[in-house]
């Protein structure tokens, strides 16, 4: 399959890529998107409202119902965050708004979530990401709405005057992209290219781009393996395990998740929207650099593979799904251990394609504390599939997913995640929301 050589307006498409995906995120971003777009609502009204309504897509509600609210002293769910967000109003801080969360914030919080101040309600017929938060008090309403990316506000309305309008041409980009791509800026990225940008991309451009996102991501990863988060994956694989090179891989990433879905209030930088996807390119790459006496011009570039690879396939399946993203994030993981193990274009494939073979039905059903666990299972997957790839073996054409050519193969991911698990995203939904006779937890 042909694809277009490094050129600089791919160099700077791709640095423009890194830019746009990888920023700083308190917590679950998903909480932190509605708490975002509360706080905007309530900025509009120009007062604390007397009721919140809050329509969400399946996806956001699935993703919000089980994570502890970063900041929130335990607190769960849509309502909470939402909450929160009101109460802290307009920061500036987007998704890090929760930061400025105070005790009598959690004290308002926790009473206003007894009384009938908020409902949250399942929006259907909308992006898989979607928030819309209808923020009143007495006579006055204010709408913010948020799409297809976690702070892309697309409408921002303050009772009948619109102050803000980008639908339409939400829902015509929507149309026409019929790849399913949800961002047609990210076509460009294909695996040879992302090799060839690695490789001649000039290394203060990637240290700038993916220094913090070393720095925070395996400081949250130390925190989970210092002190109990959820059900401390990383920890017990450090307690049980062998204590190699594989295991710390394995066990400080699904660490850092351990942290981050248990409630710590450190900041992540994210990867294709998720905090967990953003520790799983980071932490097992940064491991395997360090076993390897790999130096840090080789982790920089080792990063942006594994940075881009994991954009490049979650773009094909979309922000959200039921297709578990910490695949497609050890997928670009793998990637970069090949990469820093003396790996080039045949290799790298390879190892994406004997991970992808492997493990790519894990659902996502919701963010919560076994993400770390599938986090631990996705490495171990990119792991062996490196190994395979070192002992050339690599799954072959025709074997489930896999075709000649990994951009093929890709695009079967995608077509999996966003289409083929359209029915599986909604029963989850179903069981979620108790809308299954399947018993009570």
């Amino acid at each position: 399959m042909s694809v277009n050589p490094l050129n600089e307006t791919h160099y700077k498409d791709y640095i423009s890529i890194l830019k746009k995906d990888l920023s700083l995120a308190l917590g679950c971003t998903e909480p932190g998107a509605v708490a975002y777009a509360a706080s905007e609502a309530v900025t509009v009204l120009g007062r604390f409202p007397e009721r919140i309504d809050i329509k969400c897509s399946g996806n956001i509600i699935k993703n919000v119902k089980g994570v502890i609210v970063p900041n929130s002293g335990g607190l769960r769910g849509v309502d909470s965050a939402a909450i929160l967000g009101a109460l802290v109003g307009r920061t500036g801080k987007k998704l890090n708004i929760l930061e400025d969360v105070e005790e009598k914030d959690i004290k308002k919080a926790s009473a206003l979530l007894k009384s009938d101040f908020c409902h949250v309600h399942l929006k259907e017929g909308e992006d898989s990401l979607y928030i819309e938060v209808i923020a009143k008090e007495k006579n006055d309403t204010a709408k913010v709405v948020i799409a297809q990316s976690h702070t892309n506000i697309v409408l921002v309305q303050s009772n009948d005057k619109i102050l803000l309008d980008k639908q339409t041409n939400r829902k015509k980009e929507s149309r026409k992209d019929e790849k399913g791509n949800i961002d047609n800026s990210k076509t460009v990225l294909s695996i040879k290219g992302i090799l060839d940008f690695a490789n001649k991309a000039n290394i203060n451009d990637l240290k700038s781009l993916m220094q913090l996102q070393l720095s925070v991501n395996t400081a949250i990863a130390d925190e989970g393996l210092r002190n109990p988060y959820g059900s401390s994956i990383g920890r017990t694989l450090l307690k049980t395990g062998d204590n190699d090179i594989r295991t710390r891989a394995k066990a400080k990433a699904a660490a850092g998740s351990d942290a981050r879905m248990g409630g710590s209030s450190m900041p992540v930088v994210i990867n294709s929207g998720s905090g967990n996807q953003g520790i799983t390119v980071t932490v097992p790459v940064a491991e395997y650099a360090d076993e390897l006496c790999a130096g840090e011009e080789k982790l920089y570039r080792a990063l942006a593979i594994s940075n881009l690879v994991s954009i490049h396939i979650k773009n094909h399946i979309g922000k959200l799904s039921a297709f578990c993203g910490a695949v497609s994030a050890a997928c670009g993981s793998g990637a970069a251990i090949t990469y820093l193990d003396g790996g080039g274009y045949e290799e790298i494939c390879s190892t994406i394609t004997n991970t992808a073979a492997n493990v790519s039905g894990i659902i996502c059903d919701g963010a919560k504390g076994s993400c770390a666990a599938k986090i631990a299972s996705s490495i171990d997957a990119a792991i062996m599939g490196h190994e395979m790839t070192k002992a050339k073996n690599t799954f072959p054409c025709g074997e489930g997913i896999v075709k000649d050519d990994i951009e093929k193969t890709i695009d079967n991911i995608g077509l999996i995640g966003k289409e083929g698990m359209k029915e599986t995203d909604i029963e989850i939904m179903h069981l979620m929301l108790g809308d299954r006779d399947c018993g009570n937890c």
